[in-house]
This record gives structure tokens, C-alpha cells and sequence, in this order.
């Protein structure tokens, strides 16, 4: 069954990012704001990928020293995620 989430960024040229999932798989991330390229780009690789895999790959990748990112903060909201559905 597939659920949707919106997540709220900080810290990062986006402004939210929309994800559906499917039980423990990823079926459609979109960035609101941020570099189009980029945030499409990433949404694109991690599609059919499971939420903790993704999770932990793009944990921790900053942008411009700001601590964070736009890679960072869909990391942050799959996290989120993973705890609703325990």
C-alpha cells in the first residue's frame, strides 16, 4: 500500500520534499526547490531502492559547509519514515 509523506527542509535551497513509498521501497521522491539537476537526479537513482539503503547513503553529504544538504535532508526524512512505520 503505498503512503505519502511530505517533509519540510532546513538549511538547503529546498523548500520540501514529497515522497511515496511502498511498503520498505521508494517510488517517487520531488523536490520542491533546490538545483533541478541535482534533486532530479537523485530522485531518479534512488527510485525502486529501499527507504534504509537510500537512508544511509545519503547521510551526511553537505553542500557549500552549511552542514547539511539536499541529499542530507531526504536522508533525514526517510529516517522519519522508517519510524512511523515501526
Amino acid at each position: 500500500m503505498a503512503r505519502h509523506f511530505t517533509y519540510r527542509t532546513s538549511g538547503t535551497c529546498s523548500q520540501a520534499i514529497d515522497i511515496t513509498v511502498d511498503g520498505d521501497i521508494i517510488t517517487d521522491v520531488v523536490f520542491t526547490g533546490g538545483c533541478q539537476g541535482n534533486t532530479t537526479g537523485v530522485s531518479a537513482l534512488i527510485r525502486g531502492m529501499k527507504i534504509d539503503e537510500a537512508a544511509g547513503r545519503l547521510e551526511g553529504i553537505d553542500c557549500r559547509g552549511r552542514g547539511t544538504s539536499c541529499p542530507d535532508q531526504l536522508s533525514r526524512a526517510l529516517r522519519e519514515i522508517m519510524k512511523t512505520a515501526e
